[in-house]
């Protein structure tokens, strides 16, 4: 009998991961974008909820580029007017080179 290790993400109880980094890093993303939700709603009222969730997820997931947008490189942000448009899904707000999680294998009982 294989025992597999998975691990679940606390914020997103639907996602599995094969490694504990991956799930603290998606953890840690899906924690920034709420942030960064919270911060455009006070921003910008007019905006939906759906808008301002879809809005911090993209830039949880692009924050390397807005961050070096943000330090004096304001052409790093063609990076992403350049990149094909990829929907924001919020059940599958995985890191754009993540890999697809298995998911878990049911247990069998004892003999």
């Amino acid at each position: 009998m294989a025992v597999e290790v998975v691990y679940r993400s606390s914020r997103d109880l639907e996602r599995l991961f094969m490694d504990k980094a991956e799930a603290d890093r998606h953890d840690k993303m899906l924690e920034l974008a709420e942030y960064l939700a919270d911060v455009l709603q006070k921003a910008v009222p007019s905006l939906t909820e759906q808008q301002v969730e879809e809005a911090g997820i993209y830039m949880a997931k692009n924050r390397d580029v807005f961050a070096r947008a943000f330090k004096s490189q304001p052409d790093a942000l063609s990076e992403l007017i350049n990149a094909p448009a990829e929907p924001v899904d919020k059940a599958e707000a995985a890191e754009p080179d993540e890999a697809p999680a298995k998911p878990a294998k049911a247990a069998k009982a004892p003999k």
